[in-house]
């Protein structure tokens, strides 16, 4: 299974920053000792890849530091030009995990999962979205009618929703806390939220549900798995009350089910705000080691 990082290309923050950057270089690290997956750099997501799902205008302003105060503020993030390159690899990374996923079964990007980023602006921590961007790459070049988003971050994904709103082709299916970021959700195909405190139990029921109404529903060429660590009990800005157990049953529930419908997915690894970060890297690294489970081993 082939793995996509983008830690090199570094996005400058304040020391204060609440956003945990460090989780990244963490993880890759992880994969790397493990030996369970090839590591590889993207490249950056193209121009043309990035104006299938965002608007010129918005392109071009953030392209050459044009974005308002205002619009930097949504974002999360100072602007600068390492920002924006880091932003395309990451969607990037996306892509090319689409690709490996078509050969392997699944391709993971170790960051990725920018859901809140829209038509024309991004918000949330999010620039571009790798999931819509990716999508329409596989739609536009390898033949793939139908993708399925799957979006278990404790976040809904109304930057994917908005983007696909109308496109039929683009199944999107958010699982997150209903009382959660961001206030206003633009509701997608499937959504379903949660209460404030949901534990492992309920929430694997509502996500198998959820899951099997997605895949009949969407009918499925090929799967997106957005994972998220932020369902986590101990992350800052979850509000759900999942466990690392709990996450990994998550994880394999999906890789499960969309594996078993023969799909092929790419993961990305979506977001994660626990106060010790170490946490957050054993998170996203236990939804590594279970999706190279069903990646195509190389004598199959």
């Amino acid at each position: 299974m082939k793995a996509f990082y983008v830690n090199d290309f570094v996005l400058p923050l304040p020391p204060d920053h609440r956003f945990p950057m460090s989780k990244y270089s963490g993880l890759y690290e992880r994969v790397w000792a493990s030996g369970i997956a090839e590591l590889c750099v993207p490249p950056a997501a193209t121009d043309t890849q990035i104006l299938r799902c965002h608007t010129a205008d918005y392109l071009h302003r953030l392209t050459h530091g044009q974005l308002s105060s205002a619009e930097i503020r949504r974002i999360g993030f100072p602007w600068s030009d390492m920002m924006v390159e880091r932003c395309k690899r990451s969607s990037g990374a996306t892509i090319s995990a689409a690709y490996s996923a078509l050969q392997g079964g699944v391709g993971v990007n170790l960051a990725g999962g920018t859901h809140h980023a829209c038509t024309d602006h991004g918000e949330g921590f999010c620039v571009f979205n790798d999931a819509t961007i990716a999508s329409r790459e596989l739609q536009t070049c390898a033949g793939i009618e139908r993708v399925l988003i799957v979006d278990c971050d404790v976040h809904q994904g109304n930057g994917t929703a908005q983007i696909t709103h109308n496109d039929p082709s683009i199944f999107t299916f958010s699982i997150h806390g209903e009382k959660n970021f961001p206030h206003r959700k633009f509701m997608g195909n499937l959504d379903i939220g949660l209460d404030d405190d949901t534990g492992d139990d309920d929430y694997l029921l509502y996500l198998e549900e959820g899951l099997r109404r997605a895949i009949f529903l969407s009918n499925p060429d090929f799967a997106i798995y957005i994972s998220g660590a932020d369902p986590f009990i101990g992350d800052k800005l979850g509000k759900l009350a999942m466990s690392k157990d709990g996450l990994a049953q998550r994880d394999r529930m999906v890789m499960t089910m969309l594996r078993g419908a023969n799909l092929p997915v790419a993961v990305a690894m979506g977001g994660g705000y626990a106060p010790n970060i170490a946490d957050i890297v054993d998170i996203h690294f236990q939804t590594v080691c279970i999706a190279s489970e069903f990646a195509y081993k190389k004598d199959s």
